[in-house]
């Protein structure tokens, strides 16, 4: 039996959106609960039906895109951060997203080959364990040969430097007593690794054992590299103690930098992975370590801690009539009317408040003192006096209007305002353990208009 008629997917053909204008804070934007994301103007009929696919593009993005954000907080600026998330993610939609959003919030680069094709996202990865461990010897390697970096001279057999490095790593004192005979599938897979990757060498050293063969082997790796110019990226720890490890990691790299006279060994790459959320960051802040990248995945992409963001779509106005959404659950009542939104700054450079205004009040001026309100709470009220007022409810969708359009920025643009946006964020309000709350107001005339219009749609009760 039909669901519906079939006049209604009739009704859906003929759809038109001409008469739509949608406004929106810049992408990229820090945002905070209460300040409209977007003001969706247009038929009823229509705008309702839009309800669902744009809260339904909002919602993750805006999560995934806080998680990355979160993450490269902790980790600070100065440490690559690798979303590897594509495994765990939610479906590849959910994965090429999550990508994309990762990338806007702060990740430097991705392992998910599609998104870095698509949207232009720098890739980073490494050969997997099961590539490790599918090797059992160095015989399996048919082609050994290697052009050098200069394209001056060939290593016939790259095998055979590898394996006279690694004798000598054996022999010298430097690394006496921390391995005896490494796995040689390991070797091998390494080799291999490195004859079809000489420039972008990484290997992931904890398949067997990370002192006593994984950093060994890709030492002799390496160092045969350099041999013919090319210098070797560094090292993924996927499993154990990962502060100890980079210490001991890095503590090889200068040694071998001193003794056999390689500049540069000592700074190879440390990249850490192997479930790492926020907290774990933190921790290895705390303790010390000698990481330089983290490779993170199924926590950013699924946002483990948060897996769900409550955007929501309300009516607020109809046919020039402002419509409230009461409930007994203050933080579910709607501001109701067509507003703007501007974001208030100080001397500092730093954002103070946001504040929304009826759609016809006058805006917000440089050194003019302005109050700003508590939409809900009559006590909490203060004055201010920007140095600098941004406008945050852009048109990107006109209609039949003629307003002017702004224009889709670039994805670098996007990830580099939401750099600009956290940097303009005062420090207690972006700190982990108890930071300040973040005051959205309106005006004074919005605020009385809110409460008159409380008023006048609650339900009066009648005591018996």
């Amino acid at each position: 039996m039909p669901m519906c008629e079939d006049g209604f997917f009739d009704y859906l053909r003929e759809v038109d959106c001409s008469n739509v204008e949608v406004y929106a804070v810049p992408e990229g934007s820090v945002v905070f609960p209460k300040v409209p994301l977007m003001r969706v103007e247009g038929p009823v009929s229509i705008v309702q039906l839009l309800e669902t696919p744009f809260v339904n593009l909002v919602n993750y993005a805006s999560l995934v895109t806080t998680n990355a954000a979160r993450h490269r907080l902790v980790a600070g600026k100065s440490k690559t951060l690798l979303e590897f998330g594509l495994r765990r993610a939610q479906g590849p939609d959910g994965g090429m997203s999550a990508s994309k959003y990762c990338y806007i919030g702060g990740f430097d680069a991705t392992s998910n080959v599609a998104a870095g094709k698509l949207f232009g996202i720098p890739l980073r990865g490494t050969h997997s364990h099961a590539f490790v461990s599918s090797f059992m010897s160095p015989d399996e390697i048919l082609d050994r040969a290697l052009l050098s970096h200069d394209g001056s001279s060939t290593c016939k057999d790259f095998v055979r430097l590898v394996q006279s490095w690694l004798s000598k790593l054996q022999r010298t004192g430097l690394l006496r007593g921390v391995f005896g005979e490494t796995n040689q599938s390991e070797l091998a897979a390494f080799t291999s690794y490195a004859l079809a990757f000489p420039n972008d060498f990484l290997a992931l050293v904890d398949t067997y054992d990370v002192m006593k063969s994984g950093i060994p082997n890709f030492c002799a790796v390496a160092l045969a590299l350099n041999d013919l110019g090319y210098k070797a990226r560094g090292i993924r720890l996927d499993s154990g103690d990962l502060a100890y490890l980079s210490f001991e990691a890095r503590n090889i790299f200068h040694a071998i930098e001193k003794e056999f006279n390689v500049a540069g060994f000592g700074k190879m790459t440390v990249t850490a992975s192997n479930d790492l959320n926020e907290e774990t960051l933190d921790a290895l802040n705390k303790q010390g370590h000698e990481v330089d990248a983290f490779g993170i995945g199924t926590n950013l992409v699924t946002c483990y801690a948060q897996p769900a963001l409550g955007c929501v779509f309300k009516l607020v106005e109809i046919n020039n009539q402002p419509r409230i959404k009461l409930s007994e659950d203050v933080t579910k009542v709607s501001i109701p009317c067509k507003k703007r939104i501007f974001r208030l700054y100080g001397r500092e450079g730093y954002a103070l408040v946001d504040i929304m205004t009826g759609e016809n009040e006058p805006p917000p001026t440089v050194g003019e003192r302005i109050l700003c309100r508590h939409p809900f709470s009559e006590s909490k009220r203060a004055y201010v006096v920007p140095q600098h007022v941004e406008e945050l409810l852009k048109c990107y969708w006109l209609g039949n209007s003629s307003k002017r359009r702004e224009e889709l920025p670039s994805l670098e643009k996007i990830r580099a305002r939401c750099m600009q946006q956290l940097e303009q964020m005062r420090p207690d309000h972006m700190r982990r353990l108890n930071p300040t709350p973040y005051k959205v107001s309106v005006s004074g005339k919005l605020y009385d208009f809110i409460h008159f219009l409380w008023l006048s749609e609650a339900p009066v009760g009648e005591l018996q």
